[in-house]
């Protein structure tokens, strides 16, 4: 039978999505210092509310050293590394639930990215100390206590996002942050029990799923949604991490704790392939889940038509990112049969439709994106761009 974009899904551990669409996560620029939320915040998620069955939270350090990952002078990234932050997680987790939806709080260490860190005048970290071409600052290894002290915070901010009412969590171990940093072999040239040959790159991604897990059964969170999401290659000119090849042996190991879901973060669209590979990253990956652990994909869907294919062809779930910073009412569009009226583009006249931060406004507004992938549209909101953030970087 296939799948359909509305069926409801009951996930592993017994909670129920109410269709098969996720929004992904997404960063959105509108964080008070030292990561706490703001008022834009809350009113952007809050639009967003009906965007999805599944709705995760854009990446929240969890250590004080973990962020913030973001462009100096615009407004920080989110935490969670501290149960003062928690009031602002329950509104951020209150705003997302308020139609019946789920809501997953995405935790997250930059490692190396932690810009705010060099900022600030303290250690950026990372699995090793090396000279990345790409950073104008230094950055030192972990020892192996910071290590296991930041395996703990992702186990405190799982505890907190509990407290705080979400459904679930999502372990980010994509998109070159601290995760990825130790599985990747490029990043990673530690000689201990934390690095070396693909068994010891794997511990401290793997360590991090058990804490996790640990203190969602020690809450007895029951019903409580575990997922990770990954970058399926790190493959740039020379530089190589890891290929899928390895990815999926990780992803077969995290597999074994029986998360709810694996989300895959793609770049070249969802029914994207390894180079030189006819089968897609999709079915390369699903031929290591057992069948209760749903695989979400994400990669350029912008209308009702591509968000199908994507469910019926490839995959459980289909995540959907900047389709939903267009239109934040996607999957409600959908559901009400209304499919055929999402908005495909952004225009000056949909600017207060789409209920962007005041961060993210001045993202997208400037001609390079602020190294965000393009919105289809973005070039006619390049006039309403006024520099309020760009202190620190030229437009």
């Amino acid at each position: 039978m296939t799948k359909q974009l509305t069926d409801s899904i009951k996930l592993r551990h017994g909670a129920v999505l109410n269709n098969r669409i996720v929004m992904s996560p997404m960063q959105t620029h509108s964080g008070l210092r030292d990561g706490f939320a703001s008022e834009d915040t809350i009113a952007y998620y809050a639009a967003r509310s009906k965007a999805a069955g599944m709705l995760i939270t854009e990446f929240h350090y969890v250590s004080e050293n973990g962020g913030p990952s973001y462009v100096p002078g615009y407004p920080e990234q989110l935490a969670a590394y501290s149960d003062d932050h928690i009031s602002g997680l329950t509104e951020v987790a209150s705003a997302l639930k308020k139609d019946g939806n789920k809501a997953i709080l995405q935790i997250h260490h930059g490692g190396r990215a932690a810009i705010g860190q060099a900022v600030s005048g303290q250690d950026v970290v990372a699995p090793s100390a090396l000279d990345f071409p790409f950073l104008d600052y230094p950055v030192r290894a972990l020892t192996d206590q910071e290590i296991n002290a930041i395996i703990a915070d992702f186990g405190q901010a799982t505890r907190r996002a509990i407290t705080a009412g979400f459904d679930g969590v999502e372990i980010h171990g994509a998109n070159h942050y601290l995760l990825q940093q130790f599985f990747s072999s490029w990043s990673n040239q530690r000689t201990d029990d934390w690095g070396g040959d693909l068994n010891r790159r794997m511990a401290f991604p793997l360590a991090v799923v058990q804490e996790v897990k640990r203190v969602i059964a020690e809450e007895q969170a029951a019903d409580f949604i575990v997922g990770y999401r990954i970058s399926p290659d790190e493959i740039h000119g020379d530089n190589v991490g890891y290929t899928y090849k390895e990815s999926v042996q990780l992803v077969a190991e995290i597999a074994k704790h029986e998360l709810d879901y694996i989300h895959l973060s793609l770049w070249g669209g969802y029914g994207s392939s390894p180079s030189g590979v006819d089968a897609s990253y999709a079915s390369l990956f699903k031929e290591v889940l057992d069948d209760q652990t749903q695989l979400i994909i994400v990669g350029g869907v912008f209308d009702a038509q591509s968000a199908a294919d994507a469910v019926a062809n490839y995959s459980d779930l289909i995540a959907v990112g900047r389709g939903t910073l267009v239109d934040p009412q996607f999957a409600n569009k959908i559901v009400t049969g209304n499919g055929a009226d999402i908005f495909h583009e952004v225009s000056p006249e949909t600017m207060a439709y789409v209920q962007w931060t005041p961060g993210l406004k001045e993202a997208f507004t400037r001609k390079d994106a602020l190294g965000l992938p393009p919105l289809p549209g973005g070039e006619t909101i390049q006039s309403l761009h006024t520099g309020r953030f760009d202190m620190y970087r030229k437009a």
